[in-house]
């Protein structure tokens, strides 16, 4: 079997010019060789495509997979994560992980959190502002958490991500509607325990591997797990698994987001406590991160013993009996 990767490189995007933050979700060129790295020694055949654009080339020149792990982020727009699954199936090529529909959904925080809510999934009470003019009649209970509202790997969290008043929200709203051209996430503010859990399979077929709580440590130069605390989290943040009665609440409440939002192979929910001690969802990641070093979805994997070729391999083995190649 040939399988194709296509990814979105960093440093491609750095030499073009775009910043640290605007790159933060695209990968490392060590992420593409762990992968690559991975399914050849589980007996694949693999060929580097790269981004979108690369992808388009290579199939206009007649060039064809069995199967293309796609780790695309894309760069532009609310459905930018969808365009290489879209292609793909314009061509009825088969790739790992979620569909256009899924990852379109899924990249805006305030929609799928609307979702899931009828669905009655728990979810903190929030809005979603588009401008300026949306904030003074936000009416839910300080402290409040303000995010973008389709970012991911952390960016636009930091210290100032929890506002305990008027002014601190207009403050953080504006600055994020500034700085990501975007609506913004305003939710109440869940005060316990945060954990992200790691999901293989599809539908039914979908199992919980583990969890594990986030710690962030007073030694860390910020309380929130934003981009730089992810990317630096030796000495900032300690990783325990989720055991007990919490561990199967969660696992529960994430199997259910993941099997209603129809997310398929593998990826990560991120869940926390309210005051009431129930586990609430925060979001959810189709498309996780996989560096083999500091990705929370293989750090879970080690944790309960297991190494990153494993988790290559279940991924694949979902997406091959998914699709029955």
């Amino acid at each position: 079997m040939k399988i194709g990767l296509t990814y979105d490189l960093r440093d491609a995007y750095l030499a073009m010019g775009y910043n640290e933050d605007e790159t933060a979700e695209l990968d490392k060129e060590e992420t593409v060789e762990g992968i690559e790295r991975a399914i050849n020694e589980l007996g694949y055949e693999t060929e580097r495509i790269g981004h979108l654009k690369e992808l388009q080339l290579a199939l206009s020149e007649g060039k064809r997979w069995d199967l293309v792990f796609n780790i695309c982020e894309g760069m532009f727009g609310i459905g930018r994560e969808a365009q290489v699954p879209a292609l793909l199936d314009a061509y009825q090529i088969p790739y790992t992980f979620s569909d256009p529909l899924v990852l379109s959904l899924t990249l805006h925080k305030g929609m799928t959190k609307r979702v899931l809510r009828d669905a009655g999934i728990a979810t903190a009470a929030f809005t979603v502002v588009k401008n300026a003019n949306d904030i003074p009649a936000i009416d839910l209970p300080f402290p409040l958490f303000v995010k973008p509202v389709a970012e991911g790997s952390g960016k636009g969290i930091d210290g100032k991500s929890t506002v305990y008043d008027s002014s601190q929200l207009e403050e953080v709203c504006n600055r994020l509607l500034k700085d990501y051209n975007q609506e913004v996430l305003v939710e109440e503010y869940l005060p316990g325990k945060e954990f992200t859990v790691g999901i293989i399979g599809t539908g039914e077929d979908a199992i919980c591997v583990g969890g594990m709580e986030v710690i962030i440590l007073k030694s860390a130069e910020e309380d929130s797990y934003s981009r730089f605390i992810k990317e630096n989290y030796e000495g900032r943040v300690d990783y325990r698994l989720m055991e007990g009665e919490i561990a199967e609440r969660c696992e529960e409440l994430c199997l259910n987001a993941w099997r209603t939002l129809g997310c398929r192979d593998a990826g990560r929910i991120d869940v926390r406590l309210n005051d009431k001690g129930i586990p609430c969802f925060i979001e959810v990641n189709p498309l996780a991160g996989l560096n083999y070093i500091h990705s929370d979805l293989p750090i879970i994997m080690y944790k309960k013993g297991m190494t990153f070729n494993h988790l290559i391999d279940r991924i694949l083995k979902s997406a091959i009996s998914r699709i029955k190649i």
